[in-house]
């Protein structure tokens, strides 16, 4: 393993801004893993930390074949971590609304540009990523539908659900998208949480990885054994939206299962205790998402559920 600076700023009045990666094996740039961009994704940092401590030990084994290298940046963001701010601190500006970046623009077009000149080089590329919305979700693969997607090759993680997405107009600016138009087989990692560390979770995020590069031929070995993924457009979710505002009470923790018609969650109003209305599940599937404050907003989109097939 080395240990390396890829992109720094200097400062005047605080320690230089640096951004660290980690280096395994040697020669074609097969697979660049990069982990939190916003200040808030732990679950992410966490993940890559548990990678590098999984590709170290896979060196030592001898397990990286030959003329392979793999990177691994686990924060592109580490100043807003340092803060506890999602966004970049001064201007609250999202540097994965940034690429691929301007060297002589704002500072997160600067920070952007500088890490993609560099991953842009790699075959493959995998971004732990965070949900737009507070809230937990079923780990799962995501591509964007830019022409270069190939949606069955992403059945090499061995995980359950591989989504597919058509672009937004901000995600031409996004590290997957650009990626992909560099002509890197992107994807975007979803490993279930965002705010708060589940192990859990970041060893199936592992596993699957691992899985990932025995398929592609960077690791030696045999494939574990996995259920074929599941493919399905993003639009494919029927949302349980609420009508009113107030406390939010999710009856569904336990359970990923649903039935139509099965209450959810209940929302309550803060000061009476009154329920202002009941959520209720409008199909037979799994809750792929759940939202997860104690507040919520009148029109959100509580729940996502995946209708069986």
């Amino acid at each position: 393993m080395k240990e390396s600076i890829i992109y720094q700023i200097s400062h005047i009045y605080r320690d230089d801004y640096r951004i660290r990666a980690f280096t395994f094996g040697q020669g074609e740039k097969s697979l660049c893993i990069v982990g939190s961009i916003r200040g808030n994704e732990y679950q992410q940092i966490f993940l890559c930390s548990r990678m590098i401590r999984r590709l170290k030990k896979l060196e030592e084994e001898g397990r990286f074949a030959e003329g392979h290298e793999v990177m691994v940046i686990p924060s592109l963001n580490p100043a807003s971590m340092n803060i506890g701010k999602r966004f970049w601190g001064i201007d609250n500006t999202d540097i994965n609304r940034m690429f691929p970046g301007y060297p002589l623009g704002e500072t997160t077009q600067r920070i952007a540009a500088g890490v993609f000149e560099v991953i842009n080089k790699y075959n493959n590329g995998i971004q732990f990523t965070s949900f737009y919305m507070p809230g937990d979700f079923q780990p799962y693969v995501q591509m964007i539908r830019t022409g270069y997607e190939d949606p069955e090759r992403a059945k090499d993680f061995g995980m359950p659900y591989i989504v597919v997405r058509d672009p937004r107009p901000y995600d031409t600016t996004t590290l997957n998208y650009n990626w992909q138009i560099w002509e890197t087989d992107a994807y975007s990692l979803y490993s279930g949480t965002t705010t708060h560390l589940c192990p859990e979770s970041a060893d199936m995020a592992a596993d699957a990885i691992e899985r990932f590069m025995i398929c592609r031929g960077i690791l030696k070995g045999t494939p574990a054994p996995a259920a074929p993924g599941r493919i399905f457009h993003y639009d494919d979710l029927l949302n349980v939206r609420t009508t009113r505002a107030g406390l939010y009470q999710n009856l569904a923790k336990d359970s990923a299962k649903v039935s139509a018609g099965q209450v959810l969650a209940e929302i309550t109003d803060p000061c009476t205790g009154e329920i202002l209305e009941t959520l209720k599940s409008s199909a037979d599937g799994i809750i792929f998402f759940q939202y997860n404050d104690p507040l919520i907003y009148a029109f959100t989109s509580a729940f996502k559920i995946l209708a069986d097939e």
